[in-house]
């Protein structure tokens, strides 16, 4: 896969608009972050996930998932490495990303934030 599957899977799902984030590509659900291109230059796209659904996809395809470094990655922060990545698990773990981000929004009751879509 590429950044540019990336970004179409993203778009794909409802509500989503692809935003900026200290100038690197983000996709939001409700305002909202749920998946970057943050570190597209190295062959990563990057998931905000829990770290128990982190866990499962890491364990399960260590080839393909892998925690951010640091504080991130320990919060469920998640790279996915594009070119080892098939759509269908790509696609699933944005939809798994996404719920999780449109999930959160709902229990929280946050607001979605004003930003200027690109």
């Amino acid at each position: 896969m590429t950044p540019s599957d990336f970004r179409r899977l993203a778009l794909s799902l409802p509500g989503v608009e692809e935003s900026s984030h200290f100038g690197a590509p983000d996709f939001r659900v409700g305002g909202r972050i749920f998946a970057t291109l943050a570190a597209e230059k190295h062959g990563y796209g990057n998931l905000m996930l829990t770290q128990e659904i982190q866990a499962e996809f890491v364990s399960e395809l260590p080839n393909v998932f892998l925690p951010v470094p640091g504080g991130w990655g320990r919060m469920g922060a998640t790279h996915v490495h594009l070119a080892a990545v098939t759509e269908d698990v790509l696609a699933g773990a944005l939809h798994a990303a996404w719920k999780l981000r449109k999930d959160n929004n709902t229990q929280t009751g946050r607001k979605p934030t004003r930003r200027r879509r690109l």
